[in-house]
């Protein structure tokens, strides 16, 4: 009997001492008035800028965290501050139970909140079902010449775009991912190299600033949006700017890592970053009791969804990866893809059917997920070496389509990320009847920059011309009072490309004669002109 009892005291001391993770959040932030009479502090000119043009004000969120908080914080024995947060004005900290519990003596201590739950005391019964964490990487085998890549960017009609020298110039996308090795040496990373497209990055997990280290996820992540090798390879922004965040810890799952990311998007929103890519996510943890649960996928609990909505409140596009668990018993998405604003995608194959493994919806609070789909199963993507080969998940999905949102978002520069986001789930192939298998479909990236130019179906006196976007030939609908008009199509810069008289029993125009791109169209009746633009796909 002694024996257990002295092994019981022995189990409840090494309890006792067990390391815990925890949020601590501040009730109050110092010397704000001083930041927003230097906004330089916080943020930079270009991330300045963005809010400008989208109308955003600085708030409390921006204003760092009082470094005498976290200095006090740092100073209590046993306790490791692993990350922070400005925008929730929280440390992510480490240590015993009992020493995280000292720290609500601070009287700038609003709470703190155990990644274990059941040590918060005001902690809710959570619902038990348990959802597999999410696969980061499925198996990899490991006018562009997109060669073996063409499917992928053609099903969304990212090349209409690229064709109109929309390629992510002069946009910045933020990368969160597993490491970037290859991206300083391999060959279909040169052009982003040569042409200074790499801005920087930084290794939160090591907080190292050399970030072409760990896991080669980010590289094959990095490659489907800007690699570039000649009938081979073609990103979908291979003009895009990118900063390489690591923010995953490929040999443990943790909390951390979603502090981590937050951590990274408030950095990519001071560095003025448009996009951001994200090809994680998380719901189960080596530690059980840390888990999340179903009921928490409701866009406002955990801490990363939670970080992804603020960043899309600085005026910011987050895309987000469903997740690869649609075959599992717990199919459902995962954070941040629970997100209400982030962008999340699924995976379809080749053919544009739903993959077996894409996660699906609806979020907890019963909100479609996830928003669209794209390329998920044999993707062409390089590896670290340079190799160009096919890897599966909705981690390639994801980036495929944020490099094309840089690309939209390129042509509307003025444009808020609202209404780049509407523009694309409006475009999407199911968008008037989405279901949680699939969204609102396969965006068409062409549709979305036809309406975001204020192209509509309906033109003046009641002439329509359908369908637009188009492929070899549109028709044209006629007004009541009218029946013969002429349609000359121009180029962009004014030449004109062909002439054809129209009339109600002959309304068909042939466009096979023309190249993909955008073209004015100028229908003439009586004198009258009306003018539009015409897509050809």
């Amino acid at each position: 009997m002694k024996k257990i009892v002295t092994i019981i005291l022995l189990f409840s001391c090494f309890a006792g001492f067990s390391q815990e993770d925890a949020w601590i959040y501040f009730n109050v932030k110092n010397n704000s008035q001083s930041y927003y009479n230097n906004p330089l502090l916080m943020l930079s000119q270009r991330a300045l800028d963005r809010r400008t043009i989208q109308n955003i004000p600085l708030d409390s969120k921006d204003i760092p965290i009082d470094i005498s908080y976290i200095n006090q914080i740092k100073a209590v024995s046993g306790i490791t501050i692993m990350a922070k947060s400005k925008w929730l004005n929280a440390l992510h900290i480490r240590g015993t139970q009992t020493a995280i519990n000292s720290l609500k003596s601070f009287s700038f201590v609003e709470k703190i909140d155990f990644a274990n739950k059941s040590l918060n005391s005001t902690s809710k019964k959570t619902i038990t079902s348990k959802i597999k964490a999410v696969e980061k990487v499925l198996e990899s085998k490991v006018d562009f010449a997109y060669g073996t890549s063409a499917n992928q960017i053609q099903m969304l009609h990212g090349d209409i775009l690229h064709k109109q020298n929309y390629t992510g110039s002069g946009k910045i996308i933020a990368v969160m991912d597993t490491g970037f090795p290859g991206v300083n040496t391999a060959q279909p990373f040169q052009r982003l190299r040569d042409n200074n497209k790499i801005l920087g990055g930084y290794d939160f997990v090591s907080r190292s600033s050399n970030f072409y280290t760990s896991d080669s996820h980010g590289a094959m992540v990095l490659s489907s949006m800007g690699g570039y090798k000649e009938n081979a390879l073609v990103g979908t922004a291979p003009d895009a700017s990118y900063y390489l965040f690591r923010t995953e810890d490929v040999s443990s799952e943790n909390p951390v890592e979603e502090s981590y990311w937050v951590e990274a998007a408030e950095k990519a929103d001071s560095l003025g970053v448009d996009v951001i890519n994200t090809s994680l996510g998380y719901f189960e943890f080596d530690k059980t009791a840390y888990s999340h649960t179903y009921a928490e996928m409701d866009g406002k609990t955990a801490f990363m969804t939670r970080g992804a909505e603020i960043a899309f409140s600085r005026g910011m596009i987050v895309v987000v990866a469903a997740g690869n668990e649609g075959a599992t018993v717990n199919p459902h998405i995962a954070a941040p893809a629970d997100g209400i604003s982030v962008l999340t995608i699924g995976a379809v194959t080749a053919s544009k059917t739903v993959t077996s493994f894409s996660s699906i919806g609806p979020s907890f609070d019963g909100r479609i997920k996830p928003d669209v789909m794209a390329q998920g199963q044999s993707v062409y993507l390089s590896d670290s070496s340079g190799n160009i080969g096919t890897a599966n998940g909705t981690s390639f999905s994801s980036p495929i389509t944020a490099g094309l949102v840089a690309c939209l978002w390129q042509a509307f520069p003025n444009k808020t990320n609202k209404e780049i986001r509407d523009l694309i789930i409006k475009s999407a192939d199911r968008y008037t009847a989405p279901n949680n298998q699939y969204g609102y479909g396969i965006p068409d990236f062409s549709l979305a920059l036809s309406n975001g130019l204020g192209v509509n179906d309906f033109l003046k006196n009641d002439f329509v011309l359908y369908p637009n976007p188009t492929s070899d030939f549109c028709v044209v609908s006629f007004p009541n009072n009218l029946d013969t008009a002429t349609i000359r199509i121009y180029s962009i810069p004014g030449q004109k490309i062909t002439e054809q008289k129209i009339s109600k029993t002959l309304p068909s125009v042939s466009l096979k004669a023309l190249q993909s791109g955008i073209y004015i169209y100028e229908i003439d009746w009586d004198g009258k002109v009306t003018t539009g633009k015409l897509i050809k796909q």
